[in-house]
């Protein structure tokens, strides 16, 4: 019979079991925050799948309950076949972890902190030893293996983070938020090195962010989650085609009522899906280019002034607008339902 994370799961050439799956997952901390209400997906074996949605959207409690630090008060999950909760003593032996904030031990060299991640998963003798040495080349920290971890750069450390979750070989790598913080040199070095990751070592990676870039470049496959479900899912390809022509962005002098915009802009046939947020107005228009000077017309016969104006091809932005009714960058800053709780 097929799960409801079966169902949501995309198409898949190779076909077979799911090497991550959450159904119908529910979490509530204390004073009712809900962080999870019915999550449910699909991860196959060998892709890069990313959980994309703002802070307080519930994104890393699902991974808690995935790696077995949380349990979801309703639903399942499993992780490379694997049941979270029956059976996580085996399940965290075959996977990595990369959480928001380091692991490593500042007061170790990196060296130290690799070769102790490795006995913690059972690894000993001179296959651990080797096993730390190959990753330290592969990320770049060789000549930084002795030095302590507290003299290393942001960047440096989220190398060592990674490295460190790889050392037991898993099955499956979760990287919860793995650039958050990294200036964009440091952040565009780890998306090469998670895309290698995927591509060279066939790694099944589950990556949560609240980075629109990094989802669009890094995934195979997106599920954009809001208040603790998912909304909507595909490649980015797909949820991006799904809205058809151009986006239409309008940021407004002073703001203004809902209805007088929406009265100015009635009289424009080219424009549909007008929604409005503050003093920014975002619709769609088959041709974007054709039905801007319109648009600006409309706007300024109903003494709406116009700051800017831009038109573009849909972005994962748009699609998270169209299924959760607010701009990406409004959620990530005013979390709708779990504001003050876990994430």
């Amino acid at each position: 019979m097929t799960s409801p994370a079966e169902a949501f799961a995309p198409a898949h050439a190779g076909g077979g079991a799911l090497a991550t799956q959450a159904d119908g997952l529910v979490k509530t901390y204390p004073k009712g925050v809900r962080a999870l209400d019915g999550l449910t997906f699909g991860v196959h074996p060998g892709t890069v799948f990313a959980l994309l949605g703002p802070n307080g959207a519930g994104k890393s409690t699902t991974v808690k309950i995935l790696t077995t630090l949380a349990q979801a008060d309703a639903g399942t999950a499993s992780v490379a076949g694997l049941d979270v909760r029956a059976r996580a003593a085996e399940v965290r032996h075959a996977i990595g972890v990369v959480a928001q904030r380091s692991g490593a031990d500042p007061m170790a060299t990196g060296r130290e902190n690799l070769l102790l991640s490795g006995r913690i998963q059972g690894l000993r003798g001179s296959g651990l030893t080797r096993r730390a040495d190959d990753l330290l080349s592969r990320f770049g920290l060789a000549g930084a293996a002795g030095r302590l971890v507290r003299t290393y750069s942001g960047g440096m450390r989220r190398r060592l983070d990674v490295a460190m979750g790889l050392i037991n070989q898993p099955q499956v790598l979760f990287l919860d938020e793995p650039t958050a913080g990294l200036d964009p040199e440091s952040r565009s070095a780890m998306w090469d090195e998670i895309g290698r990751l995927a591509t060279a070592d066939g790694l099944t990676i589950l990556l949560t962010t609240h980075y629109l870039q990094e989802a669009d470049r890094l995934a195979d496959h997106v599920a954009i989650v809001d208040q603790g479900r998912v909304v909507a899912g595909g490649t980015p390809d797909e949820l991006k085609g799904q809205l058809h022509g151009d986006a239409v962005h309008v940021e407004l002098a002073d703001h203004a009522q809902r209805g007088a915009l929406l009265a100015a802009l009635d009289g424009v046939p080219a424009v549909r899906e007008v929604r409005m947020d503050g003093n920014h107005v975002s619709a769609r228009a088959d041709v974007g280019a054709a039905a801007l000077p319109a648009v600006l017309a409309a706007l300024e016969n109903a003494g709406l002034p116009v700051r800017a104006a831009t038109v573009a091809r849909p972005s994962l932005d748009d699609v998270y607008l169209r299924h959760a009714g607010r701009r990406f960058a409004d959620a990530d800053q005013h979390p709708a339902s779990t504001a003050g709780g876990p994430r």
